[in-house]
């Protein structure tokens, strides 16, 4: 019988790395896509297959598809929708071209490259896609806006697709991370210094007191942090159990955020999440 095959996004480091080296170990054909050919030739040099893929360009995104699928015959059985970043800062300094750029690469592209892989998996009769939202599709925290907002549409988006999908084959899956031990601060810095004039805000002494410290501080992390390989593991869980869960949480603060979402009024949560 052939492996099992799966596409994977944003694999150069992180999530994405973490999770296309455990698949393919487990015995999986993995398709492990990154932004950068360079990042590519690496992973080839791991022994991943690895083939470029950027969200933000719709021709990378069917150029990939287009190979993975003469690749396998025509056939792909997951999809691991993953890449994505983050621009911190206030919302009123976030300009418009900004929030542009980071739903294009967090959830126009994700959606385009879902719509191309349906057709294909409805063909075979089965399918798993598994989107990776994070605890900030759950709750919102201040200086996160354009990642909040992103991964909020992508939950009503995911959702929504799941409904329709029942009766398909198909089965649609979330995984919602906390705090993981990956390079995402450090590229989230690069998108800060190219987006935001923190000097010109009229927030400059909050953002000297409070987000610049937390970007710039190298040994500083989270308590409730925990590796990729955390995620994996409940990847795993989306991809191989026969009745997957529509969500899996990872990492405490999830866990914590989903159950306050629910049951704590919203101006506890109010003063509990505006301080950051």
């Amino acid at each position: 019988m052939s492996r099992k095959s799966i596409l994977i996004t944003g694999c150069s480091t992180g999530i994405g790395h973490d999770a296309a080296h455990r698949l393919n170990a487990r015995g999986w054909r993995v398709f492990a896509t990154c932004r950068k050919a360079e990042d590519c030739a690496r992973l080839r040099d791991e022994g991943l297959e690895s083939l470029v893929l950027d969200y933000a360009d719709e021709a990378s995104i069917a150029t990939a598809l287009s190979d993975i699928l003469a690749r396998t015959g025509g056939t792909l059985d997951a999809l691991f929708n993953n890449g994505a970043y983050a621009i911190p800062g206030a919302v009123e300094d976030l300009p418009r071209a900004a929030l542009q750029a980071n739903f294009e690469a967090n959830l126009f592209g994700w959606h385009d490259l879902t719509r191309r892989v349906i057709p294909v998996m409805r063909a075979q009769g089965h399918g798993r896609i598994v989107n990776c939202s994070s605890v900030l599709g759950l709750t919102a925290m201040p200086w996160r806006g354009s990642y909040n907002a992103t991964k909020f549409a992508l939950e009503g988006l995911t959702d929504t697709l799941r409904l329709e999908m029942r009766g398909t084959g198909i089965k649609v899956v979330m995984i919602e991370p906390g705090p993981i031990g990956t390079a995402f601060r450090r590229n989230a810095t690069r998108q800060f210094e190219q987006w935001i004039d923190w000097q010109a805000s009229a927030r400059a002494e909050q953002y000297r007191d409070s987000l610049l410290k937390r970007l710039y501080d190298e040994t500083s992390s989270d308590r409730f942090e925990l590796p990729a390989s955390a995620v994996t593991a409940k990847l795993i869980r989306a991809l191989e159990h026969p009745r997957p869960k529509p969500r899996y949480f990872v990492t405490t603060p999830t866990y914590v955020a989903d159950f306050m979402r629910r049951f704590v009024p919203t101006r506890v949560l109010d003063r509990v999440f505006s301080k950051g």
